[in-house]
């Protein structure tokens, strides 16, 4: 296991797991804790041994915002320069060509429910509560809310949760679409690994290849959109592992997908 000052980082078995480790600062985001994200991110993109990573916090918050005490010390130009800085990162991990999962383990408000929304995938304990509580402290979502929740929740749910600063429990968030899966809290990381390995299962290149035009076409019309799918079937279409396939299916045996 790797250790960085705020986070930590283990990989197993093609599986990188992510925890974000100030427990008690209920994990919240500084630049500190930005620049680490950034970082172990960029060695998951870079670890050809690494196929999906997991993202979960220490103790009982998944992120619970921003660091208040940090940032009521910021003036206009570096609250630019920190709200840049979580929209770098966010997008980073929204646009990394392996899936992410968020396991969601409590508190996710503000920046910590826009981290969340910056994976691929969100499964949450039972124990979650989520919120964009940002209002109340005289400013917006900074790190990419008030986009990826109304594409997430759709337009009307997500000004409710945002200019209410309405906080929701897992279950709720459930409802809304916000996260896909609910779990008893002690079944939640071994939930998330289960569907990480069970996408380590498929073929690289098609897993690769759908992250990205799902994330591409929603920034598209539609002709647009299937326009740029038919050009990612193409590149899948090319590779190996589609010949390994559909030739495994034919034969009715497991596939070994070997592309990356």
């Amino acid at each position: 296991m790797s250790n960085y000052e705020n986070l930590l980082y283990e990989a197993k078995d093609g599986v990188a797991f992510v925890t974000l480790n100030r427990p008690s600062a209920l994990n919240a985001l500084n630049t500190a804790v930005l620049e680490e994200l950034a970082d172990v991110f960029g060695r998951v993109a870079a670890a050809g041994d690494v196929g999906a990573a997991i993202l979960t916090g220490a103790g009982k918050a998944f992120v619970a915002g921003a660091d208040i005490a940090q940032m009521s010390a910021l003036d206009v130009a570096a609250g630019r320069d920190m709200t840049v800085r979580g929209q770098y990162v966010m997008e980073f991990i929204e646009n990394l060509d392996k899936p992410v999962i968020a396991a969601v383990n409590g508190f996710a408000l503000g920046g910590g429910c826009e981290l969340a929304m910056a994976c691929d995938v969100r499964f949450a304990s039972d124990k979650a509560k989520f919120g964009q509580p940002e209002v109340n402290l005289g400013i917006i979502p900074g790190f990419g809310g008030t986009q990826r929740l109304p594409r997430l929740v759709g337009k009307g749910m997500a000004k409710y949760l945002i200019l209410g600063a309405e906080m929701i429990d897992a279950q709720e968030a459930l409802r809304i679409g916000l996260v896909e899966k609910v779990f008893p809290a002690e079944e939640l990381l071994a939930e998330a690994e289960k569907f990480a390995r069970l996408i380590l299962s498929k073929a690289p290149i098609g897993v690769k290849m759908a992250k990205k035009a799902i994330n591409t076409g929603l920034n598209l019309d539609l002709r647009s959109g299937v326009a740029y799918e038919a050009e990612a079937y193409v590149n899948a279409f090319a590779s190996q592992d589609k010949a390994e396939g559909m030739a495994a299916f034919l034969a009715k045996r497991p596939a070994v997908f070997r592309n990356k």
